[in-house]
């Protein structure tokens, strides 16, 4: 069967008339009463009871009817939905992100799109950089919230747009403050109070810039870092602070993780800034992409204070 023959079967269902059936359709009664009877062959069962004087649905005719009337509006909604899908205010948009995204530029990306959006469906997946750009090298997802490589070229056919760009501060378990075992100066930690401590990181070959930007603080104060434990989600790293294994530095916007037990410290003098960007396929012409893109655009650079 075809949309064709439902048509006509509709017709005839509420005209109970051929001729008149006929007449709406635009056709001649002939060939309408043979479209309705190669649909009631295939489908082994008369939908109309017929004499010389009227025409009537038999039980099963009217009892497939409303089935017939639903999928024919479906068919008739499917130019609007492809032109909703083509403008990309319908769709999937696949967004990756690294979990220090979480605490900063996510939540109003995501908010903002889909209060342009509502219809578009947002997948999201939590993962270091490298896995983001090798998935995405894959032809896997959208776009990507990542931490840039100092110096590293992306690889061939990606774009880049930096986000946000927000100093590094420390976290600490409190009962060290408490104690006396760190030195905290008008609110601020001294850079030999950070020097001096066990640290938490994340491990260099998933966040090698990360990693380098806390390190380089340490190596540009004179000091080596005394890594204790590494951990690549942000909840793992101060809940090991919480637990008192050591001090990490983290994103100022990590504020917003509240933790029974840490402390969040502004560094003393000149902070190292953690920059973070998107990353996407420069030929994926995802429609819902493009709109993610374009908002984008409009999102100025933050640089949260310290």
């Amino acid at each position: 069967m075809d949309v064709r023959q439902l048509r006509h079967f509709v017709a005839v269902a509420e005209a109970l008339h051929f001729g008149r059936a006929a007449a709406r359709l635009g056709m001649t009664q002939p060939p309408l009463s043979q479209s309705i009877q190669a649909l009631e062959r295939e489908l082994g069962a008369p939908l109309f009871e017929r004499t010389r004087r009227s025409v009537a649905l038999t039980a099963f005719g009217a009892a497939w009817l409303p089935h017939v009337r639903e999928a024919l509006d479906s068919v008739a909604a499917l130019g609007g939905i492809a032109e909703q899908i083509r403008l990309g205010h319908s769709g999937r948009l696949e967004l990756s992100f690294v979990s220090t995204a979480d605490y900063s530029i996510l939540p109003m990306l995501v908010s903002r799109f889909r209060a342009l959006y509502p219809e578009v469906e947002i997948a999201l997946t939590e993962a270091t950089s490298d896995v983001q750009i090798a998935a995405l090298r894959e032809g896997r997802g959208h776009v990507g919230i990542v931490i840039p490589q100092e110096d590293a070229v992306l690889p061939a056919g990606f774009a880049y747009r930096r986000l946000v760009s927000e100093p590094l501060i420390a976290a600490v378990p409190e009962s060290w403050i408490v104690e006396g075992r760190l030195r905290v100066e008008a609110g601020r930690l001294p850079p030999e109070a950070v020097i001096s401590s066990p640290l938490i990181v994340f491990p260099r070959p998933a966040a090698p810039s990360f990693y380098d930007l806390v390190t380089g603080y340490y190596a540009a104060r004179g000091g080596t870092a005394h890594v204790v434990q590494n951990a690549v989600q942000m909840q793992t790293i101060i809940s090991l602070i919480s637990a008192g294994m050591g001090i990490a530095l983290v994103p100022a916007s990590l504020r917003h993780l509240a933790r029974s037990g840490v402390r969040y410290l502004p560094l003393a003098g000149e902070a190292p800034q953690l920059e973070t960007g998107i990353v996407w396929r420069r030929d994926d012409d995802t429609p819902t992409l493009e709109n993610f893109l374009r908002m984008v655009e409009s999102v100025p650079v933050l640089a949260p204070n310290a």
